[in-house]
């Protein structure tokens, strides 16, 4: 029987310092799992499952929310399809069910290609593309977009991987965030407004305990040092994850959930989700691309693991 993810594409690398495996999936180009020397850096999810909380999907042409899936483009309110209807928003994009296909691949890297076609709300088309490349000590991911329509078009991207350290219990993981900003939502997550993080419990600059969390919050202010941020997730016996985001990335989402489904049960997971806009970004503008007709943009993240 066929995944509901599609096919699976399987990327090995081997080199004298260790070795790597991370499997992509056909359907939203997801991440599945990607370890280093046999240990977990991401949160697994069963070939016979679809992703449980958008595990590992790429988010185009928006992460996030849209308020109503409603916004305006030169005064003219557009109608998104409504994809989140418990908070009646416009959530992840529109790629998040679709089939990827295959337009390069070796044994360590794939990319993977879908068009956004002119659909409810949004009236572009844009071709995109994602490659996922093992690398010395972790994985790159690099998305470019191509505007193939007559206009300018309005683009983000984000992704939504969940991580962890092997075995070691979730909840005692450190996470660090490199963002000196916090999105203050409504009870439908649309950001009221962006306030510093400096003396609030949303600082993790210094580092949280990941099980004295409880967050499905957006952050912005991120540190931007040799052109790319960095957030990371510590264990006790110092062994660290990281995920870093190029300069093109200036927000981050931090999500946990302890219903996610792992070892036969439910357990605490936690997301950290590079982003190129905030949330409600077709309404705010912030972050969102605006590329001309036949324009160009890629931007890239990636995890490294110190063990």
């Amino acid at each position: 029987m066929r995944a509901p993810t599609g096919e699976q594409f399987v990327l090995t690398r081997t080199t004298p310092t260790g070795s790597s495996t991370a499997i992509i999936t056909e359907v939203a180009a997801g991440l599945r799992t990607f370890e280093i020397d046999g240990v977990a850096l991401t949160e697994p999810f069963a070939a016979d499952r679809t992703p449980p909380f958008g595990d590992g999907i790429v988010l185009v042409p928006w992460p996030n929310r849209v308020e109503d899936g409603i916004w305006l483009l030169d005064g003219k309110r557009q109608h998104l399809d409504i994809t989140e209807p418990a908070r009646h928003n416009a959530i992840h994009g529109l790629l998040r069910s679709t089939a990827y296909r295959v337009t390069d691949q070796s044994e360590t890297s794939v990319t993977l290609a879908a068009t956004v076609y002119p659909q409810h709300g949004y009236t572009f088309m844009i071709d995109s593309t994602v490659t996922y490349e093992l690398v010395e000590g972790g994985l790159t991911v690099t998305h470019a977009f191509r505007n193939l329509s007559g206009v300018k078009a309005p683009v983000a991207v984000g992704t939504h991987p969940f991580f962890r350290i092997g075995d070691v219990p979730v909840e005692d993981l450190v996470l660090r965030l490199s963002a000196s900003t916090r999105f203050e939502t409504d009870d439908r997550l649309i950001p009221l407004s962006e306030n510093p993080v400096e003396g609030t419990e949303f600082d993790l600059r210094d580092g949280v305990r990941v099980g004295d969390l409880r967050l499905d919050d957006a952050f912005g202010g991120v540190t931007v040092t040799d052109g790319e941020s960095v957030s990371s997730l510590t264990a006790p016996d110092g062994r660290r994850v990281e995920m870093w985001q190029d300069d093109q990335h200036p927000y981050v989402q931090v999500f946990t959930t302890r219903k996610f489904p792992k070892d036969g049960g439910l357990g605490l997971a936690v997301a950290i989700e590079p982003m190129t806009a905030a949330p409600n970004a077709l309404n705010t503008g912030l972050g969102l691309k605006w590329l001309e007709p036949d324009e160009r943009w890629v931007v890239r993240w990636g995890i490294r693991y110190s063990g």
